[in-house]
């Protein structure tokens, strides 16, 4: 029987790192095992923030990709903002009230010049090329998969144009993301990406999300059928991994300005003030970009010297790190826009077999996640006196040798699993 040909409209692909990059990689490993053929649509000259040269050995030999060049302005704007750019096209927004006058010029040139983001010029290009070569190869289905979401767009249009199957995979929500509010969007823009996302949802057969929050948020917008498929695990082979010595607490990923867990800096000061032995075990691991503003908050709280900047790494690297911390941390942005977000590095602690520290929401998909798998513990930014609890008990377990993980019911998280679901889907 011949395999049903899929073509998957994304923007981050290798050699760019992150989790957005993995999602879709891990899924074109193993459609062909349920019987689809996946090929790739990319741009050809990418301009991306971070890159992972590694992550082009996870490339399925034989995969059709096929290429087509785009404008970036971010290539531009580095060189104008000497740079400026790069940060805040990683996602991470300086404080308002230490922006400067370029970052305040360019975060309203992006959200009011760049609808819905910058590459929104790689739109019509992509729609005459594809409208030839989904006739000519027979294909029957697209997934366009953002942010960004100007491939949404691309999706909308192909579909209008050829009546064909289309599925929207949303990484992250469009409107109601963080970021989205820190744009300094005019009403007329504010307008203009409501409508692209309203006529996104109401135009895709079919839309996929990434959390039970965005499903509900997004159920409100339209009436298509919206499926949840989070992002997951694969077995990664790194080998022996030996557990760090000292007590070490590890985040893995970038940390945004808003994204700075002040109530746990303040209950790390007074475990190193108040526990000698704590304080001569403790290190504090950042595997990633951090904000200027994060590493400030550690510097008042008298934390700098137990800080470990490692800056970006490969993904097999971060496992690595994952494997060999004491404790991982996870945090989220305290907001009620973010308790939709399911970071993809959640799923890789998980089976990393160390005990997960998560600081987020109320009624964060994340936090249900934790619980159901017996994976780590969840607070609030107001729990002060659980989250000092919580460590100090760890310290103890540290300390003792029984400091560990005790997961259940993970596979239903492995890539996998979550790609038959996704078959399913297409199907």
């Amino acid at each position: 029987m011949d395999k049903k040909k899929v073509l998957i409209i994304t923007y981050y692909w290798p050699p760019a790192g992150g989790p957005g990059v993995q999602r879709w990689l891990k899924f074109i490993k193993y459609l062909p095992e349920f019987n689809i053929e996946p090929i790739v649509y990319v741009p050809s000259n990418p301009s991306y923030p971070v890159t992972d040269e590694s992550l082009a050995d996870e490339i399925p030999k034989g995969l059709t990709i096929i290429k087509q060049p785009i404008a970036e302005p971010y290539q531009l704007a580095s060189k104008l903002s000497k740079g400026k750019s790069d940060t805040i096209s990683k996602g991470i927004i300086p404080d308002k009230r230490r922006q400067s006058i370029m970052e305040r010029l360019m975060l309203f040139v992006r959200g009011n010049f760049f609808i819905p983001d910058a590459r929104k010029k790689w739109i019509r290009p992509s729609v005459n090329y594809l409208s030839t070569y989904i006739r000519d190869y027979s294909i029957d289905t697209i997934i366009t998969t953002g942010p960004p979401h100007s491939l949404h767009l691309i999706g909308e249009q192909l579909k209008s144009k050829l009546n064909i199957n289309w599925i929207a995979d949303f990484r992250d929500p469009w409107t109601t993301i963080g970021y989205h509010k820190k744009l300094k969007l005019l009403p007329m823009a504010k307008k203009k990406h409501k409508d692209l996302e309203a006529k996104v949802l109401n135009s895709a057969d079919k839309i996929i999300v990434t959390s039970n929050n965005t499903k509900l948020n997004f159920a409100s917008l339209t009436k298509q059928p919206i499926e949840v498929i989070t992002n997951g695990y694969d077995y990664e082979s790194v080998g022996n991994v030996d557990l760090d010595k000292k007590f070490s607490i590890s985040h893995i990923g970038s940390l945004l300005s808003e994204r700075n867990p002040k109530v746990l800096w303040k209950v790390l000061e007074e475990l190193v003030t108040e526990d000698k032995i704590f304080a001569s075990m403790f290190q504090l691991n950042f595997i990633g970009s951090v904000s200027k503003d994060v590493l400030r908050s550690l510097e008042e709280r008298n934390l700098s010297q137990y800080v470990s900047l490692k800056g970006y790494v490969s993904h097999i690297e971060a496992i690595r790190y994952q494997k060999k911390s004491q404790i991982l941390l996870l945090v989220e942005i305290d907001s009620e826009d973010t308790k939709c977000i399911i970071p993809g590095k959640l799923f890789e602690y998980m089976v990393s077999s160390r005990p997960i520290l998560a600081i987020g929401p109320k009624d964060s998909d994340v936090a249900e996640i934790l619980r159901s798998t017996n994976t780590g513990n969840y607070f609030l930014y107001s729990d002060y006196e659980a989250i000092k609890e919580a460590i100090s008990d760890m310290f103890e377990a540290f300390r003792t040798g029984d400091l560990k993980s005790n997961a259940i019911g993970l596979q239903q998280y492995s890539r996998k699993a979550l790609t038959l679901k996704l078959a399913e889907l297409i199907n």
